[in-house]
């Protein structure tokens, strides 16, 4: 195998508002997302930076990272810049993302490692709630039933109560209407 090029420039702190998007960013970020996004943030900073090319008026263009920049307004935010071409950058807005998609899940490691935090903030939370039953799907297909029910595919809706007490009485209401339930507190 070839050495593999390092593309990466430097390391700037740039405000955000400074970064152009790139005009062909094909991922879109729903509420759900940057309300997700803002607690994880508010609770553990910025841990990654933003990747992105100088373009010919010296300017800089996100190549990854587009929501990470939209949420932070003027902030100076970590930026990687990297000397792709246009038609490199295409290549990897194209493929970055699809990338980190063909990565497996390990259930097991995922479980001991949720297993070490005692409390999730509810931002954090909500995002494994979420991210959970895509991430174990395959672990769940090898297991045809689980305390009767079926976990091949599983459709769930989760309702937010602003306390204990309301989240018995929806328990007790969907339960007397027929739907199998489960009660959580994340």
């Amino acid at each position: 195998m070839n050495a593999i090029r390092d593309r990466i420039v430097r390391l700037e702190r740039i405000p955000a508002s400074a970064l152009q998007p790139h005009p062909l960013n094909w991922r879109t970020h729903p509420q759900r997302q940057r309300q997700a996004w803002r607690g994880i943030a508010a609770e553990l900073g910025f841990a990654g930076a933003v990747l992105a090319r100088v373009l010919d008026d010296g300017s800089l263009q996100v190549i990854d990272g587009h929501l990470r920049v939209e949420e932070s307004g003027d902030a100076p935010i970590p930026v990687l810049v990297t000397d792709l071409a246009e038609d490199e950058a295409r290549r990897l807005l194209l493929t970055h993302d699809p990338l980190g998609t063909l990565a497996e899940t390990d259930g097991e490691r995922m479980r001991r490692l949720l297993a070490q935090e005692p409390e999730l903030s509810r931002p954090l939370a909500e995002l494994l709630a979420a991210a959970w039953p895509t991430d174990l799907r395959s672990d769940r297909e090898a297991e045809p039933e689980l305390d009767g029910w079926s976990c091949a595919r599983v459709f769930q809706i989760v309702v937010d109560c602003k306390d204990e007490a309301q989240q018995r009485q929806v328990f007790e209401q969907l339960t007397k209407e027929g739907w199998r339930c489960r009660a959580l507190t994340l």
